[in-house]
């Protein structure tokens, strides 16, 4: 047996799923601001996986107890760069692994969280991926930072053409970037008379009035609010003058707020728009229809302005003066087309077309082309076009100036790369889909959601504003700032490689560890989302990179994602998914020391997408020894309330291990059985719950019978996964029920019963995808479609949910004996103030005087959280449990006396 990681046994998960959700919130400094990647790993738990999978698991407890604590010291934010704890975990690893740094791949490395923690912790780091723009992302985290960052001190001791290390040279050809496009374009963003600067410009999409006897232009605005703050209250006022919808500014600071007026109700919504002039509503088919045949328009409303040197931001109504100088930069942006595309060769605004949208999943995230936008270009207005191709022609003049200037090519790359990847971030930001944030009086992004949505008022940024978050000076810090953080890590580069994970081009038993986190079927359309991105870094350092850029758009031939295939569909595109997750695990495998480890993240809210990648994982030796839930997300993120989402992500520990021919049943079930109780107990002891709680107890079961090819039973038939995996939720399950219940009485619960205690700790009152209701009703005995829309249990589309007291009716429920039933039917009545009749059907049905009864109310309260109608039901019900209890004894004694 191969020596135990600390992972493989303990791991203080509660403490790192609280370091890692709060991580979501920090921002300055942090490699998320280096340039936008999706789904990333934070930090926090990759630095703690990766130093806890390198590392022995101590023999004695006392020791277990101070890794752990160090392993939280390790994680927090604030000790990143703390040499005296950073320099433990080198020192700790290089000895567990012989004095050599360990060598480690992350396959599917994306934004670089895991790579860049192996390498802070003294590792020799290998990232492949297979998206162009994260690669470039890759570049500039893991192989740049490390390779021409200097200290301060080392810059001393060299000569003057080599004193400006990288983080100076960013930051000198940031600001020329700067001045350069702002002498050429600054003047389309004119001050004010009072000196004011605009923060940008409000737009809105317009349609013409369908109405025959109207006409009129309708400005398509979803709200009017200009400042909705607890002390700032600030709209756009429309009024109809003739046949023209005309606005003006009212609330604090200008004219007073109509008191009819009601600023959150616009002119669309739900893609129906109303006429302002005459109240004609125009329906979604003809609205796409009018875009589409471009018949749609745009009109500036309203622009944001700053004062230098006061607080705040102020509005006014878009003048005939601001559309002119908007027109004059149409006409300039039309000269500069012209021009560079003779220098260029290509348009520089892109032409390559957007992604067409439709199908199932996260393919739905593109509604763009459904109302005429159908290039990228098309994502952007003239002055916003103008803005981005100016800065992207001043990074290509930054590096063709820094080369006439002797600097070292590989060297002026790196710089200019940052370059690109801050005019790329402000792309995201400049985009005519991108919102005005009016509780905060900010600009929101174009991916404030992975998603590319139609939206019908926009916000225009000028990029030269001092004090808007996506302007390019604001974005020039944070890039700056958090490259200052990684070159002070003083690592050595990584290896960053653009390749495909099913074709590593390393040797057979390579790598001491993999560190990874592959993609989820649909859950992130990786490659439609960057191609927004990698149209501009084309065009600004393509030429530097033509390996990486070689391609229209980003390569998607073997982009391991489940989207729809023309020919099959959604189920041939997740085929195809699991099939090359399958080829990947093979690689990894493949390359992975015999003695190595791997730990391999996965979310999923399916636990049939775990289930498959834990039979991928099978299929290639790769067997998990462990597995630990590690909440990765912030607390008041919108989920989990509506859809059974997982809560966290699963780190899966696994090894490779040559696995026996055959186990018998009978023997394996006993080994599971055995093995799992531990790890019950101590996943419950680290306060995990719900879906998560399955997930990882499975996990860690699959070890046991991941060790055979195939279990056979006596009859010499072949049992697979999927049914040994449903006798490990019956223990799961078995052992949840009793700890939530405290163990007295859950021998004593009908299977509906067990079935809704553990839906409410498990699913809360979301609703859940059939397949996964039906494999927990399995595991407490209950055969799903023989109950189903028969009580609380209930079946919408391909959905099941279990419904509360409060979403039911009295009669519904009848005369049911069934413990729940009885609940919902006293808690109705309790609610409704009908207290004798409450107290009659406890008697009745004897549960009044049951302590059971009462301990299953109270179980089931304290799954649910604070808000939950069914809580404050249940919590205002049991308030009174004493006095019920004595009354429903009393009656009990004169029943028996009357007798």
């Amino acid at each position: 047996m191969k020596d135990k990681r600390f992972i493989e046994e303990n791991f203080p998960v509660k403490e790192i799923s609280e370091i890692s959700a709060k991580e979501k919130n920090i921002r300055h400094g942090h490699i998320s601001t280096l340039h936008i990647w999706w789904a990333r790993r934070p930090l926090a738990s990759s630095r703690a996986t990766n130093y806890a999978a390198l590392i022995p698991a101590p023999k004695d407890p006392a020791e277990l107890s101070k890794i752990k604590q160090f392993i939280v010291e390790l994680s927090k934010w604030e000790n990143s760069l703390n040499p005296r704890i950073i320099e433990k975990a080198r020192r700790d690893i290089l000895e567990a692994n012989g004095g050599r740094p360990p060598r480690i791949l992350d396959p599917f490395a994306g934004g670089g969280s895991i790579p860049l923690e192996a390498l802070r912790l003294g590792c020799e780091a290998h990232a492949i991926e297979y998206n162009p723009v994260a690669v470039l992302i890759l570049k500039c985290t893991l192989e740049y930072p490390q390779k021409y960052g200097k200290s301060e001190k080392a810059d001393q001791e060299l000569n003057a053409m080599k004193r400006n290390t990288l983080l100076q040279d960013v930051k000198k050809w940031g600001n020329w970037v700067l001045e350069e496009a702002k002498k050429e374009i600054g003047r389309f963003y004119p001050a004010d008379k009072d000196g004011s600067i605009p923060v940008g410009y409000i737009w809105a999409r317009t349609i013409p009035c369908q109405n025959p006897t109207c006409g009129s232009e309708i400005p398509l605005m979803r709200q009017f609010w200009l400042a909705r703050k607890s002390n700032k209250k600030v709209a756009l006022y429309p009024y109809v003058d003739g046949k023209e919808v005309k606005f003006k500014i009212v609330g604090d600071g200008y004219e007073k707020m109509p008191a009819d007026f009601n600023p959150s109700k616009g002119t669309v919504s739900r893609a129906i728009a109303t006429c302002p002039v005459c109240g004609y509503t125009v329906d979604y088919k003809t609205m796409r229809k009018l875009f589409q045949e471009g018949k749609a328009g745009q009109r500036m409303v309203a622009v944001v302005l700053h004062r230098p040197g006061t607080e705040g931001k102020r509005y006014k109504v878009a003048t005939e003066s601001d559309v002119e100088i908007f027109r004059e930069a149409e006409r300039y942006l039309e000269e500069k087309k012209t021009k560079l595309m003779e220098e260029w060769g290509i348009d520089p605004v892109p032409d390559e077309p957007t992604p067409e949208g439709g199908g199932r999943g996260a393919e739905r995230a593109f509604s763009v082309r459904n109302f005429g936008l159908n290039t990228w270009g098309d994502l952007f207005n003239s002055r916003q076009k103008l803005a981005l191709i100016t800065f992207t022609e001043k990074v290509r003049l930054a590096y063709k100036r820094m080369i006439e200037e002797g600097y070292d090519k590989e060297y002026a790359k790196a710089v200019a790369s940052y370059l690109a990847l801050m005019i790329s971030r402000c792309s995201d930001f400049e985009s005519n889909i991108v919102r005005w944030f009016n509780h905060v009086e900010n600009a929101c992004n174009t991916f404030a959601r992975q998603a590319l949505p139609m939206t019908w008022d926009y916000f225009e940024l000028n990029l030269f504003s001092p004090v808007s978050q996506g302007s390019i000076k604001n974005i020039s810090n944070q890039v700056i700032k958090t490259l200052a953080g990684i070159v002070n890590t003083f690592s050595t580069p990584a290896t960053s490689i653009q390749a495909s994970a099913t074709e590593l081009s390393y040797p057979d038993d390579y790598f001491d560890a993999i560190f990874t986190d592959p993609p989820y079927y649909d859950n992130v359309p990786y490659s439609y989302l960057s191609d927004f991105f990698y149209v501009w870094l084309k065009r600004s350092i393509g030429d530097l990179y033509p390996e990486l850029f070689i391609t229209p758009l980003t390569p998607k031939s073997k982009e391991i994602v489940a989207y729809s295939h023309k020919e099959g569909g959604f189920e041939a595109g997740k085929k195809f998914f699991e099939d090359m997750l399958k080829k990947a695990f093979k690689e990894i495998s493949r390359v992975l020391k015999p003695d190595g480890i791997a730990t391999i993240v996965y979310t999923h809210k399916s636990t049939s997408g775990w289930e498959t990648l834990i039979n991928s994982l099978l299929e290639s030796d790769l067997v998990p020894t462990a597995s630990w839930p590690i909440d990765t997300e912030m607390k008041g993120r919108l989920r989990a309330r509506e859809s059974a989402a997982l809560a966290s992500s699963i780190y899966f520990v696994c090894r490779k291990m040559e696995r026996k021919d055959i186990g018998w049943l009978n023997e394996v079930k006993e080994e599971i059985k055995s093995h799992i109780y531990r790890k019950l107990e101590d996943l419950w002891k680290e306060g995990i719950s719900g879906s998560d709680y399955f997930i990882a107890a499975i996990g860690s079961a699959i070890e046991i019978f991941g060790k055979y090819k195939k279990v056979m039973d006596y009859e010499g038939r072949e049992v697979d996964a999927s049914k040994l995996l449903d006798y490990v939720r019956e223990i799961v399950t078995d052992y949840a029920v009793r700890q939530i219940l405290h163990d007295s009485i859950s021998a004593e619960l009908s299977p509906l019963t067990r079935f809704y205690v553990l839906w409410r700790w498990t699913y809360g009152e979301a609703k859940v995808h059939f397949d996964d209701a039906r494999k927990l009703a399995q595991s407490t005995g209950i055969d799903l479609d023989k109950v189903w829309n028969r009580g609380f249990i209930r079946k919408e589309k391909e959905f099941i949910r279990v419904l509360g007291p409060h979403e039911r009716k009295l009669e519904e429920i009848g005369d049911s004996q069934e413990l729940i039933d009885v609940l919902h039917k006293v808690l109705l009545l309790w609610k409704a103030g009908r207290n004798e009749e409450m107290k009659r059907i406890l008697l009745e049905t004897g549960y009044g005087n049951r302590e059971s009864f009462y301990k299953v109310a109270q179980a089931i309260s304290e799954t649910l959280p604070t808000e939950s109608k069914e809580k404050k039901l249940l919590d205002g019900f049991l308030s009174g449990r004493d006095r019920l209890i004595d009354e429903m004894k009393g009656i009990g004694r004169q029943t028996k006396l009357i007798e």
